[in-house]
């Protein structure tokens, strides 16, 4: 059995009120699209089709290399929209899954279930339904008395009688190869809005005499479009529970699943604990035995095993095993933290990389820096690394010890084992076992206090 499928993507969404392709807004992690086409995938449909048309060069891009892309240069319906992927499937035979792309629930379970019912009933036509207790907006099934599908009808043609049928069209469909385009060049736009539409195919069939069938989806809630921004929200939150729920069952702690927000793309380990107010994001890898959060948010971070991680921020990074983080600490892109690290309270990490069992435990900026095992960073240090127009490195050799609030102005090196005397402005290279001191001989004034005046004093 041969199956494609037609996604339809070519809407701009007006009530998502944004520049950007209705589409392309992100659940759980991932543009909508890309959770109907990984449906699509695990339903074991091969060949994909995307409509695209508003802003479809945008769409086409966040698209993976398996799928064909066809344009609908107007959006005139989704009939017409269909019509526009008869180039990519003028050689198919066999049966043509169509969905839209605004359905990120939807199952591949599901998906199975509909190819399954169409093939065995040998309908030209079948159509993923579902009953609601308020069908208001949604195309209605009419049904003839044996129970086949004799026409949908949409909300703004629908007569009184038809508004109270809770049976609604998903606007997810299996047609027969053999008969569907030609089918789709014999409707007309005779409707309150003017379009094609593709639930018109169905009284066409039944008027040609070919059976059209109806399966009702199990959940109701795997139907449901984004329209707006609630529906969006509506949306994450079922997608985050699943998420959740899957971590949960595959071994990791969440201590509270209404405060912790993980995409589906994140990976974690066993015996992980996810503190509350958490946001882990995008392509983050998390191992065993680790404990993040409270109020942490990791993006696109590679996390070892038994590493602690609060109250920070750490983005497209990578920490060793058995590390520590925070709290707030900011760990911006491009660092690699090594194993055993300690980076403490309010410390600002960019660009660098920190070698196994050093230490920057508060109050300091690392940035633009190779740092080497066993280094100590005291508070408040500093690593200069901009002079206006170009960014400059720093080095910090194996066993090193870094006095409490030293500037280091890059271009720098300091030696292995060298120590920097607390205060210290360091412009210059600081060879290996040395004490660099930079800093103003202190002066004491002695009888200061008497000398100052009663209003002085004062």
């Amino acid at each position: 059995m041969k199956l494609a499928a037609v996604v339809l993507a070519a809407g701009k969404g007006t009530r998502m009120k944004s520049k950007i392709p209705k589409v392309l807004h992100k659940v759980s992690g991932l543009p909508m699209i890309s959770h109907v086409l990984h449906s699509v995938s695990k339903a074991g449909i091969e060949k994909k089709v995307v409509v695209v048309g508003y802003q479809g060069d945008q769409v086409a891009a966040q698209l993976g290399q398996d799928v064909n892309i066809a344009v609908q240069e107007e959006q005139l319906g989704t009939a017409h929209a269909l019509l526009s992927a008869e180039s990519m499937l003028r050689d198919f035979s066999g049966h043509i899954l169509v969905l839209c792309g605004d359905t990120p629930l939807i199952k591949p379970q599901t998906l199975k279930d509909l190819v399954s019912f169409h093939v065995d009933s040998a309908s030209v036509a079948t159509v993923l339904t579902a009953k609601l207790e308020d069908p208001t907006g949604y195309g209605r099934v009419i049904r003839d008395k044996a129970g086949s599908v004799a026409k949908i009808v949409e909300q703004k043609d629908a007569s009184p009688v038809e508004l109270n049928i809770q049976e609604i069209n998903t606007g997810i469909y299996c047609f027969q190869s053999e008969f569907l385009f030609e089918a789709l060049r014999h409707i007309s736009p005779n409707n309150a809005q003017g379009e094609y539409y593709l639930t018109d195919i169905i009284q066409l069939y039944v008027s040609q005499g070919r059976l059209v069938s109806a399966i009702a989806v199990v959940d109701a809630a795997e139907i449901q479009g984004i329209n707006d921004r609630v529906h969006l929200a509506a949306a994450e939150s079922v997608l985050r529970r699943q998420m959740l729920d899957k971590l949960m069952l595959g071994g990791v702690t969440v201590i509270d699943p209404a405060s912790t927000f993980i995409d589906q793309t994140v990976e974690i380990g066993t015996d992980t604990v996810i503190l509350p107010y958490t946001c882990i994001e995008g392509n983050t890898v998390i191992g065993s035995d680790c404990i993040i959060g409270p109020h942490t948010r990791l993006s696109d971070t590679r996390i070892g095993n038994c590493v602690e991680i609060q109250n920070s921020v750490l983005l497209k990074s990578d920490v060793g095993d058995q590390s520590s983080i925070g709290p707030f600490a900011y760990i911006r892109p491009d660092t690699v933290i090594g194993e055993q690290v300690k980076v403490g309270d309010f410390v600002e990490i960019k660009k660098s990389n920190i070698g196994n069992k050093s230490k920057i435990p508060h109050l300091s900026y690392i940035g633009d820096s190779e740092i080497a095992e066993n280094v100590n960073i005291g508070a408040g240090t500093i690593t200069c690394n901009y002079d206006g127009v170009a960014k400059h490195r720093t080095t910090i050799e194996e066993g090193a010890f870094i006095g409490s609030n030293t500037n280091l102005v890059a271009p720098v090196s300091v030696g292995a084992g060298a120590v920097i005397g607390a205060g210290s402005t360091i412009t210059m290279d600081v060879p290996p076992g040395a004490l660099g001191v930079a800093r103003g001989k202190q002066k004491n004034i002695n009888n200061w206090l008497s000398r100052k005046t009663p209003e002085k004093r004062d």
